[in-house]
């Protein structure tokens, strides 16, 4: 949970991926142990997600073809929980699991950007949609997470980015 919270008072956009690699990692086992499969999964991408763009010219991660990629693994991701996991669809349900999507969808934009103060603007996209998914999910340490991270986003900005000559 500190990981994603101090994510966003990073001035640099590296750290900010790094320590949210590290939030990453830890959500992953903390869904899985809830029985929240897309949380678990997403968690997991996000992990390998985090490391594609730490290596930003190894990887080449700002082709187009990354985005599209973890798209397609969120949307996989989607469909592994109505399947594999056995979570009944339903209309409740579908709309749930699908705010983590847009949560990560959002989160890995932001990645690809080239300033943390845009990173910050999407993840007030993000940390809504997992709040959303994480107050259903009954999981008290993720709604902690993202209540804060909200509160972390909005000081950083106006911290870091109301203030700032636009220059990063």
């Amino acid at each position: 949970m500190l990981f994603n919270i101090f994510s966003y008072q990073q001035k640099e956009q590296k750290h900010v991926i790094a320590w949210q690699l590290i939030g990453s990692l830890l959500f992953t086992a903390h869904f899985f142990m809830l029985g929240k499969y897309m949380g678990g999964l997403l968690n997991a991408v996000g992990i390998i997600r985090a490391v594609v763009f730490l290596n930003k010219e190894k990887f080449n991660s700002t082709h187009i073809l990354w985005l599209i990629g973890f798209i397609l693994v969120y949307f996989a991701s989607y469909l592994l929980t109505f399947t594999l996991f056995g979570i009944e669809f339903n209309f409740v349900n579908a709309v749930v699991e699908v705010l983590p999507l847009i949560g990560m969808t959002a989160t890995t934009v932001a990645f690809r950007c080239k300033s943390s103060s845009q990173t910050r603007l999407l993840g007030l996209i993000s940390s809504p949609s997992w709040l959303v998914y994480n107050i259903v999910s009954l999981s008290i340490g993720a709604i902690c997470c993202e209540a804060f991270s909200l509160v972390s986003i909005i000081v950083g900005i106006m911290r870091l980015d109301a203030k700032s000559d636009g220059n990063e």
